[in-house]
């Protein structure tokens, strides 16, 4: 993959590693579509791009939590900067808990961390196969390939965006679409802190914290830039949980032993 002169939409890209991701296909040459569905903090993060490089960043604010706004957005994007070389689907949310976590933290996770991607992926694939050329790439996480401790709805939709990732990847990849799907642990962002939408367990960022070093989101897209560039499917901006995916497909009771260990440390249950 090569980010000079194409075009790259990136979802979530108010802040965090949406802004991140924009940002770094900006600077490897790249016109990028930003959209969240916040205008003032992607405008922020275009006007920022386009003193840079006059009319190379875009904004279309959607909300991806429903199929008309991700039909609306690839139309938009198309519309304003002529293709789509690259989707990134980074938006996502972190809500619930267990199981009394509500219908609505639920449903909400599976519409912005699993249908988001299968809508967007619906109406870019006509004139993507079309073409025989086009880079599909979203935001999983650690807890896709592992789980996530506290969270249900968290670990059971990650699972579920990286089913999808494969699923697409095996389905066309002979056919000119290339899949990426990024899987980070901890990452310095609202998320990880808790605070940037009501009913995120903020106990999920402490579990983070304790497995691990946390990135700041400059340096995961670093990363998830020279991956797309030799286009890997998996990103695992940190090492180590390539190594905890072994160990769970090798030795599961002893993986499920270390993470109920993990939760005893953190939750003492």
């Amino acid at each position: 993959m090569n980010f000079a002169g194409a075009v790259a939409v990136v979802t979530g890209a108010g802040g965090g590693i949406g802004s991140a991701l924009g940002e770094r296909f900006h600077d490897a040459g790249a016109t990028v579509v930003l959209s969240d569905r916040s205008e003032s903090s992607v405008q922020a993060v275009a006007d920022r791009l386009n003193g840079r490089r006059a009319n190379s960043a875009y904004v279309v604010v959607a909300d991806v939590s429903l199929e008309e706004e991700n039909e609306r957005l690839v139309h938009e994007a198309r519309q304003r900067a002529g293709t789509i070389d690259v989707f990134f689907a980074n938006a996502g949310v972190g809500m619930g808990t267990d199981l009394s976590s509500s219908e609505v933290d639920w449903t909400t996770s599976f519409d912005v961390n699993v249908h988001a991607h299968r809508w967007a992926a619906k109406y870019l694939l006509p004139e993507w196969l079309a073409a025989g050329r086009g880079y599909f790439a979203s935001t999983a996480s650690a807890a896709g390939v592992l789980a996530q401790i506290g969270s249900a709805p968290y670990s059971v939709t990650k699972h579920a965006a990286v089913a999808f990732a494969e699923w697409l990847s095996i389905t066309y990849g002979s056919r000119g679409i290339t899949v990426s799907c990024l899987c980070p642990q901890g990452v310095n962002t609202a998320m990880l802190r808790g605070g940037d939408r009501p009913g995120i367990d903020s106990n999920a960022g402490n579990v983070v914290r304790a497995a691990g070093v946390v990135l700041e989101p400059s340096e995961v897209a670093d990363i998830v830039h020279d991956a797309m560039v030799a286009e890997r499917f998996f990103i695992y901006p940190h090492s180590e949980v390539a190594d905890y995916v072994k160990v769970k497909a090798n030795e599961h009771e002893r993986w499920l032993g270390g993470m109920r260990k993990l939760q005893k440390r953190v939750f003492g249950i």
